[in-house]
Order: C-alpha cells, then sequence, then structure tokens
C-alpha cells in the first residue's frame, strides 16, 4: 500500500491524479475562521476537485475512531486500524464518481462494499472471517426492553400529536371554509401523509447515513442535509399542488359541479400549507436527527416519530388557517388566492438548483417522484372516503379519530420500514436479501422469530392496544368529539387499530425486502407506500367500525350525536 506524502504547495492540482495520491490539506482558501466555517456548511463539495473530494473520505476515516464510543462501531481495535487504510483508498474510487450518470442512493452508504474483480478478491483475503464478524458487529444489540424504551417515548410524543390534530380537525370542520368547501377534507389526508412521504423519508434517510458513518465528516453531513431539505422542499411544493388537483377532481366526479374561485382556493391552500409545514417540520428533524447520534441513541427509534409527533398537529393548523384567510378574501380580493399559489410555485426552481447540489439528492430529484405522487394519490383515496363519511350527519364523530388512527398505524410502520432498511445496508449488497427472505411470504415470517426485525415488529404490535387506550382517553378527557368510550365501542376501534397495524407490518417486511432486491434504497421508496397504505387502511377501518356500530344501535350511546 502506498504512503501518502504532503504535495509541495506550487502543485497543480491535477498533477496530484497522474503521480498517485497525495495527502490532502484541509486548509480553507481563506485563513479567517467565518469563511472556514462556510466552506463547511456551503453543500459544493461535489463540485469540487478530486483532491477535496479524498479530503472528505480522509476527514470521515479520521472520525470512525470517534464514532466507536456510541455504539454503533462495535469493532476490536487492530480490525479497525487496518481497515482505516484500506476503506481510505476504496473509498477514493467510490466517490470519484459521485458525480456521474449512473449514481444511486444506495452505493455511497455502502462505499467498502463496491468493490469488484481483485480489489474484492484481496479485501477478502486481508480481512477474512475477523473483518466479516467485525461488520456484524456494527449494529448494537438491542434487547426487547431496551428498544421499547427508546421507541416509547417518541411514541408517545407522536400520538399526543395526532390526537391534538385530531381534536384541531374536529374543531375547524365546522368553520365556513370547511363547510362550504368539502374538499378540504380530501386534501387532509394527503396533506398529513406528507409527513410520511416527505419528513418520515428524509428521518429514515439520514438515520441510515448515521448508522453507516456517512455523517461523521462535517463536510459530508451538511451535503446530505442541505441538500435533502432542499429536495423535500421541491416534492413538498409539486405534491402539495398535485394533492389539491386531485382534490378538485375527486369532488368534481361525484357532485358534477366545478367552482373555478374554489378550485384555485384549494391550490393555494394546499400548496403554501406543504411548504411551510415542509420546511418547519425538516429543521426540526434534522435537529432530532444530529441530536440523537451525539447523545448516542439510535435514531431509527426515534427520529420517525418524532416527524410525526407535531407535524400532524402544525400540518392541519397551518391548513385551516390558511384555507379560512383565503376564504374571506374570495369574495373582496379574488385574486389573492391566485398569488399566493404563484409565489410558493415560483420558488421551486431555486430549490431544484440547491438540490442538484449533492449527488444523493440529484439522483431522487429525477427518480424519487414515483413513490411520493403514488402516496398522494392512495391518501388522496383516503380523503374521499373521510369526506363522505363526515358529509353524513350520524357519522360526524369519525373526524376526532382519523388523524390518530392514521397517525400511529403510519408511526409503527415507519419504524420498522426504517429498521429493516438499516439492517439490510449494513448486512446485505444491493440487490441481495437474507435467507429468511427469499420465497413466498408468510405472516410468521414478520414475528416469528429472534432476529432484531423480529423483536422489533413484536414490540411494536404490542404498543397498538395500550398506545390507543391511552390516546382515547386522552381524548375523552378533554371532551372532544362526538362519541362516548362505551366496551363495545373500544372494542370494536381496537380491533381495527390492531388490523391496520397487522397489516402494515407484513406489508412493510415484503416491501422493504422487495424494494432492496430490486436495487431500490428503501428509505426512499417504501415509507411513502406504507403511511399512504396507513391513512387508507385506517380511514376505511374506521368508516366501517362507524357504520358497523350505527347498524348494532349503538348510536344510543352518541356515536356521529
Amino acid at each position: 500500500m502506498r504512503h501518502c506524502s504532503p504535495r509541495p504547495q506550487h502543485e497543480h492540482p491535477e498533477s496530484g491524479r497522474s503521480g498517485g495520491w497525495s495527502a490532502v490539506s484541509l486548509k480553507p482558501v481563506s485563513t479567517g475562521r467565518i469563511a472556514s466555517l462556510f466552506q463547511t456548511m456551503v453543500p459544493t463539495g461535489y463540485t469540487k476537485l478530486q483532491e477535496e473530494r479524498l479530503a472528505m473520505v480522509d476527514l470521515g476515516a479520521k472520525t470512525e475512531t470517534v464514532s466507536l464510543q456510541n455504539g454503533y462501531r462495535q469493532e476490536t481495535s487492530h480490525i479497525e486500524g487496518r481497515r482505516h487504510m484500506d476503506r481510505t483508498s476504496r473509498s477514493s474510487v467510490t466517490l470519484s464518481d459521485c458525480g456521474d450518470g449512473g449514481y444511486s442512493e444506495t452505493e455511497p452508504m455502502l462505499a467498502e462494499r463496491r468493490l469488484s474483480g481483485e480489489e474484492a478478491e484481496e479485501d477478502d483475503k486481508v480481512e477474512g472471517e475477523e473483518g466479516h464478524i467485525s461488520a456484524v458487529q456494527n449494529l448494537p444489540k438491542e434487547s426487547p426492553l431496551a428498544m421499547a424504551l427508546q421507541i416509547l417515548v417518541p411514541f408517545l410524543l407522536a400520538g399526543f400529536g395526532t390526537v391534538s390534530a385530531g381534536m384541531v380537525l374536529d374543531i375547524v370542520q365546522h368553520w365556513e371554509a370547511f363547510q362550504y368547501i368539502t374538499e378540504i377534507f380530501i386534501l387532509v389526508p394527503a396533506l398529513l401523509g406528507l409527513k410520511g412521504n416527505l419528513e418520515m423519508t428524509l428521518a429514515s434517510r439520514l438515520s441510515t447515513a448515521v448508522n453507516v458513518g456517512k455523517m461523521d465528516s462535517p463536510i459530508e453531513k451538511w451535503n446530505l442535509i442541505i441538500g435533502n431539505l432542499a429536495l423535500k422542499q421541491v416534492q413538498a411544493t409539486v405534491v402539495g399542488f398535485l394533492a389539491a388537483v386531485a382534490a378538485v377532481v375527486l369532488g368534481w366526479i361525484p357532485e358534477g359541479k366545478f367552482q373555478m374561485s374554489h378550485a384555485v382556493l384549494l391550490c393555494s391552500s394546499s400548496v403554501a400549507t406543504a411548504f411551510i409545514a415542509s420546511l418547519l417540520q425538516g429543521i426540526i428533524m434534522v435537529g432530532v436527527i444530529v441530536g440523537s447520534k451525539k447523545t448516542g441513541i439510535n435514531p431509527d427509534n426515534v427520529a420517525t416519530p418524532i416527524a410525526a409527533s407535531f407535524g400532524d398537529l402544525i400540518t392541519l393548523a397551518i391548513l385551516a388557517w390558511i384555507s379560512q384567510g383565503l376564504y374571506k378574501c374570495l369574495d373582496s380580493y379574488p385574486y389573492v388566492s391566485s398569488l399566493v399559489c404563484a409565489f410558493f410555485m415560483c420558488l421551486t426552481p431555486l430549490w431544484m438548483v440547491i438540490s442538484s447540489k449533492h449527488p444523493a439528492s440529484r439522483t431522487l430529484l429525477y427518480s424519487g417522484w414515483e413513490p411520493v405522487i403514488t402516496a398522494m394519490v392512495i391518501s388522496s383515496i383516503g380523503g374521499l372516503i373521510l369526506d363522505k363519511t363526515v358529509s353524513d350527519p350520524n357519522l360526524a364523530g369519525i373526524v376526532v379519530y382519523t388523524p390518530v388512527i392514521n397517525g400511529i398505524g403510519g408511526n409503527l410502520v415507519a419504524i420498522q420500514s426504517s429498521r429493516i432498511s438499516t439492517h439490510l445496508h449494513f448486512h446485505c449488497a444491493p440487490g441481495e436479501v437474507p435467507d429468511e427472505a427469499k420465497g413466498c411470504y408468510y405472516p410468521c415470517r414478520t414475528f416469528c422469530g429472534t432476529g432484531a426485525n423480529h423483536r422489533s415488529a413484536q414490540v411494536l404490535l404490542l404498543l397498538v392496544v395500550p398506545g390507543h387506550l391511552i390516546f382515547l382517553y386522552t381524548i375523552h378527557l378533554m371532551k372532544s368529539g362526538h362519541t362516548t368510550l362505551t366496551p363495545i365501542f373500544m372494542s370494536v376501534y381496537l380491533a381495527a387499530a390492531m388490523l391496520q397495524v397487522l397489516l402494515l407490518l407484513c406489508i412493510a417486511d415484503q416491501m422493504v425486502h422487495s424494494m432492496w432486491r430490486s436495487g431500490k434504497d428503501p428509505d426512499s421508496f417504501s415509507i411513502p407506500y406504507l403511511t399512504a397504505l396507513g391513512d387508507l387502511l385506517g380511514t376505511a377501518l374506521l368508516a366501517l367500525s362507524f357504520h358497523f356500530l350505527w347498524l348494532i344501535g349503538d348510536q344510543d350511546s352518541d356515536v356521529g350525536d
């Protein structure tokens, strides 16, 4: 292995490429501290010269020894010392092609494994079985109790956030905007689903990046954060507009009525809500990810629930406020809605330019639309079910419980999806799945076993009943909604919630492994589908439950009073 020697100050940057890799200076162009700080924060690392890319790799390798303390790199010192040099040399090859058109988001997460031919054979000879064992030990062993304790607090926070959102929705359903433009109810699941389409996807991607060491380097960390936040704003704006179009179409088909002023108001409310809520939640999520890394908590357990803890409440409050405000201006200032929509749409090119600075976000800028748009359509169908159910005065009590059952199901399945994805990033090359995931799927594969993913599925399923009981009694104590908590109502509601989560966990197991087998990154593709299915299943099962309770005569207990 060639040892690096300092390169002379006068040497041209290109000369280092032909004469072997030389040590790279990390000194910024400017000697001032402020200039140095900005140099590490601006997301231009992937547009720098090849030698500066090597600086990021060298910095990541040096900080890797520090990361041993947080529990995610449990390797012995002699193996780690030997792997530092190997990783630096091989990463110089993998990062050199980050800017090409063939970049895949799963590749930088597994830079160590992007070997081919003689390099892979030599690496196997050097590391042998000890290297394989140390790679398996990268992920810490978690007991079911420790896992449950880590999940419990953010799970409860997320649950109370959905309860608050349900209470807000129960209040605003009587506002003028919601009364006269009922298509807003179709927007509710689609916009609340953005936390699954965007926020939880961001949380899952960054959690995986933390666990595999891709955020050890400050330069790489800020590239990932800024690139992904900009990408999320582009997706939020576009999805918000498409959700409004879907709401207009789904509202027009059964009624046959179309009003242009209402359509423009829906577009403005949806785009503005999606943009503002996505920006606020994205900033909060980045803080949670970075904070969990510093405190040694597995971000897979806390990031996705916290992403949803106040996401529903923030999104619903912004939607109600903007919709009501634009509705009041509809007669006096009809052009305001058009200006609001045009303003946020005009910001889209700016976010596209920023997101294109990082190869991972640039790749998703072109290929990441399928799950987001499909999930929006699925959530909109759930919104249509909600709109038709709320229109029945006998079933008005469903409103307060819809965000709760949808949010809890989405939170739990997002945790499981993120954990399975991290496990695959560690233990399997893209396109390969564990032996247990091969063959036909059967439900016992998800819950029966002693593996980490089996234990997490068992823990998450056990949280459903006690969690929903806490949230039901919270709604009851706050005297919100129109439904009395009778034993038969609670039994039917809990049965619907259990069935929803059971189906979602089974679907998540099969979907994540299938996407990994096909070469897609589950962090970017699975969670939007799963949370959208959670919205659809939750709304449909809840509507069936209320219809069933009404048919068996539970209307005397104030169901839909």
